[in-house]
């Protein structure tokens, strides 16, 4: 018998907020009737905010982040073209894998399981690519398997130093709303996300920012689409209605959560999940453990991958914080199986949460074999939160 709150830490789908949950238990409504037009239009505006554009155009497909890739790929290539792609984690090895079985010719990169996008690498295939045959750039902004965020202005800067024309896609899945994105400045044509991550809603919209480029493209685009129709999605952009049924709870939901990241403000939350983040970084140098991620400038503000010592299975601990204490930790995916494990933290997360995640990981880690010293990673945090709140205390006072 489970008693007690059981704590989600994995990097998505994250903890929805009470308010926002409430928000969904609406009665069914006409997605036809003559108020619901605006109330779309609302979420579209207030999404542009997050994904900082105000020439691009925010599409929401009922789906995932996944059909959101589909939906970007198949609405501005052709078969055939060729698409520059790294892979360094699951995500990215799975976004190359679509590109594949979608005709597209990939020239993908290879690089450890740790590191950033490659960025010179890029350049150098860019630079080398003398009858613009390269025409789209793929980049996964925050790969969630190994806790790596990439540096998406340095690639813009790559193409626009090389004077290469190709799309710039972006895997945003985990950093939209909860890491610095900046679809305008950094010339970013096609931005994916998904509701269920730094958006606080349940697993269920794909959320495309597309570009006045990417929208051009889309007008002579081959490939095969039918329910990922950029063209019928305008309709709702212009209007506020699909072109299908809409899921119209989690719509009400997201309305909600945008009005929390309204609130706070979207550099508070961004700050907030930065703080956050570094706690549970001291956590694991407390402990004389490693982050996946290979240097500290590539660390992810959403999700911390933690390689466990040798001897000890990662899956133990995940499992031990699961059965005994109610927690669920992220998995290591792939080739990482059993070496990391993943503390998710990003959406309505506070300090108390983060101490709780480390002190069950510590708990978990050490009935798993890992020679960790109790409450070693917790004080760590500890010490950075307080703080940083005694200095957010002396600014207010200052200010008064």
């Amino acid at each position: 018998m489970r008693t007690g709150t059981n704590h989600l830490f994995i990097p998505g789908p994250t903890n929805v907020p009470e308010d926002v949950r409430m928000a969904m238990n609406v009665p069914m409504q006409d997605q036809r009737g003559p108020d619901f037009g605006a109330f779309t239009l609302s979420i579209l505006a207030d999404l542009k905010k997050v994904f900082r554009t105000t020439t691009g155009q925010v599409m929401l497909f009922p789906g995932s982040g996944t059909g959101a890739w589909e939906a970007a790929i198949t609405n501005t290539l052709n078969p055939g073209d060729r698409v520059l792609m790294a892979r360094h984690g699951q995500f990215s090895t799975l976004w190359a894998e679509m590109a594949t079985r979608l005709g597209l010719t990939v020239d993908v990169i290879d690089i450890a399981w740790g590191a950033g996008a490659p960025v010179n690498e890029f350049m150098r295939k860019l630079a080398a690519d003398r009858k613009g045959e390269i025409k789209a750039v793929f980049v996964t902004h925050n790969e969630t398997a190994t806790g790596v965020t990439s540096d998406i202005a340095a690639v813009r800067r790559a193409l626009d130093d090389c004077f290469h024309d190709a799309l710039l896609f972006v895997d945003g899945v985990s950093s939209v709303g909860s890491i610095d994105f900046r679809m305008d400045d950094w010339g970013v044509d096609l931005a994916v996300t998904g509701s269920q991550k730094g958006l606080m809603c349940p697993a269920g919209l794909g959320i495309l920012g597309v570009s006045q480029k990417a929208m051009k493209a889309s007008e002579t685009s081959t490939m095969r689409r039918a329910y990922f129709e950029f063209r019928d999605f305008k309709q709702t952009v212009e209007t506020g209605y699909f072109p299908y049924t809409p899921p119209t709870q989690i719509l009400h939901g997201m309305r909600r959560a945008l009005d929390r990241i309204n609130a706070e403000g979207l550099d508070n939350v961004l700050a907030r999940h930065a703080r956050l983040a570094e706690g549970v970084r001291r956590a694991v140098a407390a402990w004389g453990l490693s982050p996946c991620a290979e240097h500290p400038s590539l660390a992810s503000n959403t999700v911390t991958a933690i390689r466990v010592p040798d001897g000890v299975d990662a899956r133990d601990v995940i499992r031990i914080g699961y059965e005994r204490y109610n927690t669920s930790f992220g998995s290591g995916l792939s080739r990482l199986a059993g070496k990391v494990f993943r503390i998710g933290h990003l959406g309505d997360l506070n300090e108390g949460m983060c101490l709780t995640a480390i002190a069950v990981a510590e708990m978990a880690l050490v009935e798993a074999g890992a020679d960790i010293e109790f409450g070693s990673g917790v004080a760590a945090a500890q010490a950075w939160y307080a703080q940083g709140r005694t200095a957010e205390a002396a600014l207010r006072m200052a200010a008064e």
